[in-house]
C-alpha cells in the first residue's frame, strides 16, 4: 500500500476523532491564521486538506468563497457536517491530492494548509502546486509540525511519528521549508515558531493504536538516554509516559509578481 492509501485508510477511519480534537480544534495557531486571513481581504480562498474543517472553520468568516479540500472522501464528509453546523453551509469541498490539484492557475488569492503537510510524500510538488493556484501577489500560509534542526532528534522525533501513524511521511525542518518555499517562487514574509505538547494517551488514540504498539512506543520514548529525552520534553508521572513537545512552525509567504 502507498503512502497517499494509508493516508485514506487512517484518517477514513478516524475522521471522527478529530473534529472533537482540542489539539485540532484549538491553538494560538487558529488565531494566528484568523488574524492574517482578516488582514488579506482575499475573495477566494483553499483551506488543503482541510482534515475535520477547523483550519476552515477559522478562514469562513473572512473570505467570500472558500474551497476545502481534502484527499479524504470520509473527512470531507466529516468537515461538510462541521462546517455546516458552524453555519458555513456555503463552503465548496472538493476531493484530490494536494501534490497534483485540480484547479486551474491563479484560482485563489489565500491558500493554506494547517497540520497536513507531514503526511505528503513530496512536499515540493505540493508547495510548487500551491504557488501555481495563487494568484499574483497572493498569500500562502502554512502550519505544521517541524522536526528539530539536529538531525539525530530529527530521526527520533520522525520514528517516534511514524509509529504511531503509518501514514505519516516526514516532519521537514524549518530551513528545509523555507528552501522548498522560496523554490517556488514564494517570498517569505513570516514564520513563528513555537512548542507543542502532545499528551500521550490522547495522542496515540486519535489514530486508534493497538494497546501493544502503544506501549512499545513508550518503551522506546522512556528508553532514550536521559538528554534526549530532555530535549524531546518528556513528561513522565510513576513510570508512566504523560507526553513529550515537538515544535511547530507558523509560516507566511506571498507570490512574486
Amino acid at each position: 500500500m502507498d503512502l497517499k492509501e494509508q493516508v485514506k485508510l487512517q484518517f477514513g477511519k478516524n475522521a471522527h476523532n478529530y473534529v472533537g480534537s482540542t489539539h485540532h480544534a484549538e491553538g494560538e495557531d487558529l488565531l494566528l491564521l484568523s488574524e492574517w486571513a482578516k488582514t488579506e481581504q482575499a475573495t477566494r480562498a483553499l483551506d488543503i486538506a482541510t482534515g475535520s474543517g477547523h483550519a476552515a472553520l477559522t478562514l469562513a468568516p473572512w473570505v467570500a468563497e472558500l474551497t476545502a479540500f481534502d484527499l479524504t472522501p470520509q473527512m470531507l464528509e466529516t468537515a461538510r457536517k462541521f462546517l455546516q453546523d458552524k453555519g458555513y453551509p456555503g463552503v465548496r469541498f472538493v476531493p484530490g491530492d494536494a501534490e497534483r490539484m485540480p484547479f486551474g492557475e491563479a484560482s485563489f488569492e489565500l491558500v493554506a494548509c494547517r497540520i497536513a503537510a507531514h503526511h505528503f510524500p513530496d512536499p515540493a510538488s505540493f508547495v510548487k502546486e500551491a504557488a501555481r493556484v495563487l494568484a499574483p501577489d497572493g498569500c500562502f500560509l502554512l502550519l505544521d509540525n517541524i522536526a528539530p534542526e539536529a538531525d539525530e532528534m530529527d530521526r527520533l522525533y520522525n520514528e517516534v511519528e511514524k509509529l504511531r501513524d503509518p501514514s505519516h511521511a516526514r516532519a521537514w525542518k524549518k530551513t528545509e521549508w523555507i528552501r522548498m518555499t522560496e523554490n517556488a517562487g514564494l517570498r517569505l514574509e513570516q514564520l513563528i515558531q513555537s512548542r507543542k505538547t502532545f499528551l500521550f494517551k490522547p495522542w496515540c488514540a486519535r489514530m486508534s493504536l493497538p494497546d501493544t504498539e502503544r506501549r512499545s512506543l513508550e518503551a522506546l520514548i522512556l528508553g532514550q538516554s536521559e538528554e534526549m529525552k530532555r530535549r524531546l520534553g518528556v513528561t513522565v508521572e510513576a513510570g508512566r509516559l504523560i507526553g513529550f513537545q515537538g515544535d511547530y512552525m507558523m509560516l507566511k509567504a506571498r507570490k512574486v509578481g
